[in-house]
């Protein structure tokens, strides 16, 4: 799971076990989401071979939502990312954000609230298995 702050994360990572999966771990990605940044998120994420899927939960104020819908989409067309993908905006030009990630070509799944992605992360992992 790749958060912003870490009380966020953890309010994740306690709701993906409410719906059945028991989340690796979760990486702050702190004050920015450059694609550079998301990027090496990524790989650290999926060097773990047991990560079956990855939640994206964003929370920014600083942060803009446009900015990290653009550095995850273009994080996941360099790594090729193979496990499901689901991300949640909220906060600074969210509508813009959330635009960016429904109009890519990319197999991203985009969740509502925190409750909609966890539902829709662990529901994806389940139809992978």
């Amino acid at each position: 799971m790749l958060s912003k702050w870490c009380w966020v994360a953890m309010a994740t990572m306690d709701i993906i076990k409410l719906y059945g999966e028991e989340p690796a771990n979760f990486l702050d990605v702190g004050g920015s989401a450059t694609k550079d940044k998301v990027t090496e998120a990524f790989k650290i994420i999926l060097s773990d071979k047991n990560v079956k899927g990855i939640l994206v939960n964003i929370f920014g104020g600083i942060m803009r939502c446009d900015v990290v819908a653009e550095g995850v989409l273009d994080a996941a067309r360099e790594i090729n990312i193979s496990v499901p993908l689901v991300v949640r905006l909220e906060g600074t030009n969210v509508e813009e954000g959330k635009r960016i990630i429904e109009e890519s070509e990319l197999k991203v799944i985009s969740g509502s609230d925190l409750d909609d992605a966890a539902q829709k992360i662990t529901k994806a992992i389940s139809e992978v298995k």
